[in-house]
């Protein structure tokens, strides 16, 4: 390092305010040149040497021929308390630079080398009497800190871009910014290994994202995929980050509408049915009442022999009453299908002389729990609390009131009290009463969904008519 004290005719150092006879003399500190300074790389760095910054571009300093200066053609007042410079501009010589304001590698974008120590003179003055900064380039620990951030700038593009246009778009426009903040920045910042480092980072992090995202496609489909409809699966997918915690989808309590349902003589008509066709009756009529809850966006949270367990609103919690009315008209509406699915199927059996069934369903509104119980070789989605307890127990509730007839009326629905406050004037109910269920120790208040609202005028207005 060294100390450097400037003076130049004509320009008088500052007198000191506290003391006019002290004089204060501007000085600073130049760092000698490195070997890979910038974007040096391994350069001849022996004895003292520092950078140029070029402030006074080509042309900036008056030049004038000796010829000129002897024949007096040159007025004193020109060199007068100025540093002159005396060289040769003879092409011959080939005593010529390019500088960093040369545009082109002609003649003429070159600069004498009087001209180029003048620049030379005209930094140290600057630096000495003005205290202008050297020039500099950027530290170890700086060029780092500088990859670093174009480093984590390349992961930010691959955690949030996923389709494979915008990631180049992206990535792309990082690399030119990077090359065009290079090219402003008063200091030499590194620039290939910043553009690899953003580039291989984007790509890194947009290969794990992608391959996390795979993993938790395969968990939540694996889960739900058999028993939701696609409009399902995607909400489920576009909010998987508030829905997983890790590999598994997390607990949540929310409120939910609940559907169980049974068929009505299954055990007479197993003992009459080989197992062979037993299950191939069974699973003819499950495949249907399954296509009706994903219709209405349900969710089969379990297959039990010949009933079906369905849920509404889950696993995407709702967020106001009306998303969880909204759920529970589902709920009935699917039901209602559900006994126009399975009159369908009774009038084919029939026809091929196989057995007729009927079907009770139980439909209750309430808080549950929602999440996943098993090993992690296995687990199940499932939905747990006193709601689901309660649909259950209005499903077997009084097996003899309103019996289903497999031809006419093949369900029976009844639902409890919130289930019918959503229901608004959509279905005609009527109340069945305050009943003690099992398991419950207050009453609760039972209803039975008849029909869509002027569903039943129209039946009767028809049957006259027949």
């Amino acid at each position: 390092m060294a100390l450097l004290y400037l003076e130049a005719d004509g320009v008088r150092p500052q007198a000191s305010e506290k003391d006019p006879g002290q004089l204060r003399l501007a000085h600073t500190t130049i760092r000698p040149f490195e070997a890979n300074d910038g974007a040096y790389v391994g350069a001849d760095a022996h004895g003292y040497q520092f950078l140029l910054d070029f402030k006074g571009g080509k042309g900036s300093f008056p030049a004038v021929s000796l010829t000129a200066l002897l024949s007096g053609a040159v007025s004193p007042e020109t060199i007068r308390d100025k540093v002159v410079l005396i060289g040769v501009t003879a092409e011959s010589v080939k005593d010529y630079f390019f500088t960093p304001h040369s545009r082109g590698l002609g003649v003429q974008q070159q600069i004498a080398g009087v001209a180029l120590h003048a620049q030379v003179v005209s930094q140290l003055l600057r630096i000495g009497l003005e205290g202008a900064s050297p020039t500099a380039t950027a530290s170890r620990w700086q060029e780092v800190v500088w990859v670093l951030v174009w480093s984590a700038l390349g992961g930010l593009v691959g955690l949030r871009v996923r389709s494979a246009w915008r990631f180049s778009l992206a990535t792309g426009g990082a690399v030119v910014g990077l090359a065009l903040v290079d090219f402003l920045a008063f200091w030499w910042l590194p620039l290939v290994p910043a553009e690899m480092t953003c580039v291989i980072s984007s790509a890194v992090v947009t290969a794990y994202m992608s391959h996390r995202e795979t993993v938790q496609r395969a968990i939540l489909m694996q889960l739900f995929s058999r028993h939701v409809s696609k409009e399902v699966a995607e909400a489920i997918w576009q909010q998987r980050d508030q829905f997983l915690d890790g590999r598994r989808p997390r607990s949540q309590r929310l409120t939910a509408t609940i559907l169980f349902t049974d068929l009505t003589g299954f055990t007479t008509v197993s003992e009459k049915l080989q197992p062979e066709a037993l299950m191939e009756w069974l699973n003819e009529g499950m495949d249907a009442m399954a296509r009706q809850v994903s219709r209405y966006g349900g969710v089969i949270e379990q297959y039990a022999g010949d009933a079906i367990v369905a849920v509404f609103g889950v696993p995407v919690p709702r967020q106001s009453d009306l998303e969880i009315c909204q759920d529970a008209i589902n709920a009935v509406n699917c039901a209602l299908a559900l006994e126009d699915t399975l009159r369908e199927l009774n009038e084919r059996w029939r026809a091929a002389g196989r057995a007729m069934t009927g079907m009770r369903i139980g439909i209750f509104t309430g808080a549950v729990v929602a999440g996943t119980l098993g090993s992690a070789e296995r687990s199940e989605y499932v939905v747990v609390g006193d709601t689901v307890n309660t649909a259950s127990r209005l499903e077997s509730f009084d097996k003899d009131l309103f019996p289903p007839d497999p031809e006419k009326r093949p369900c029976r629905i009844l639902i409890g009290e919130r289930t019918r406050r959503c229901l608004g004037e959509e279905f005609e109910t009527e109340h069945v009463g305050d009943v003690s269920l099992k398991g419950k120790e207050q009453s609760v208040a039972v209803y039975r969904v008849v029909a869509r609202a002027g569903a039943s005028s129209r039946a009767l207005t028809e049957e006259g008519r027949g």
